[in-house]
């Protein structure tokens, strides 16, 4: 899968860097994989959580959430934001203009 943007994990674990290494492994694991939908990534990624149209997952230990966007169709994931989790817990990532509840 092509992951838009390394640059956003980047800056991340610049200003947090014990996610440097989670951050690193999701982004090896993920690019060189090839998902058809949500079940097929749970296989590799089992703690990941769909909310809404977002897929969400947990990086180093829990400490860090990483919310995605992914096109199963393009094969592509976007970055929407990586927040610790005091800060995923405000919820105010769920105001992304490209967030939908189901």
């Amino acid at each position: 899968m092509r992951i838009i943007s390394k640059r956003t994990l980047r800056e991340f674990w610049e200003k947090h860097s014990n996610a440097q290494t989670g951050l690193l492994l999701w982004y090896q694991r993920i690019s060189n994989s090839q998902f058809q939908n949500f079940n097929d990534l749970r296989q590799v990624f089992p703690s990941a959580d769909q909310v809404g149209n977002f897929t969400v997952f947990n990086i180093s230990g829990n400490n860090y959430r990483l919310i995605t966007y992914i096109d199963y169709d393009y094969q592509t994931v976007f970055v929407r934001a990586l927040l610790t989790h005091a800060q995923y817990d405000k919820e105010k990532w769920k105001n992304d203009e490209w967030f939908e509840n189901s």
